[in-house]
């Protein structure tokens, strides 16, 4: 599919909800959107989807959200958001990209091994020690958080 990804300047609703179905906290959220990057996945105007990039760590910028629209899912925009965000870390000097997700999260495991991340490190009981409620994903208490990264090389000039 063919889309334009922007920058986003101004987080509305519709923006703002997308972002809580890939993470439910709304202080989390705020706290991401106050420190990071986010980009929108449009085509003709319409919301495909959503990624939130954050410097973390020297020359380390991490995958702090993304989400795809329900209806868009499974049409590679999840992947092709992925591929802007590793683009934008080498167009911008950044030495490694992370991301982390939850460990009954089988697709996105899977999309972010596609897409060359590979797997670092386990967070036990990451989501049962950050988050009010529990998260149920796939029929699982969510409870661990696994990390992965890729390293990139940056563009020069």
């Amino acid at each position: 599919m063919d889309i334009e990804i922007h920058r986003l300047r101004h987080i509305d609703s519709t923006h703002y909800k997308l972002l809580l179905e890939a993470d439910p906290s709304e202080k989390i959220v705020e706290d991401y959107l106050s420190r990071g990057f986010c980009f929108a996945a449009q085509k003709k105007q319409k919301l495909l989807g959503i990624i939130l990039l954050l410097p973390t760590k020297p020359k380390t910028l991490e995958i702090a959200n993304i989400a795809v629209q329900k209806s868009f899912r499974g049409q590679k925009i999840g992947q092709q958001l992925i591929l802007f965000a590793l683009s934008f870390a080498r167009k911008n000097q950044y030495k490694l990209v992370e991301i982390g997700t939850g460990s009954t999260g089988f697709e996105q495991l899977y999309l972010y091994q596609k897409c060359g991340f590979r797997m670092t490190y386990i967070a036990r009981d990451f989501f049962i020690n950050h988050y009010a409620r529990p998260i149920i994903e796939n029929g699982l208490q969510l409870k661990d958080m696994v990390r992965l990264s890729q390293t990139v090389q940056y563009l020069d000039g």
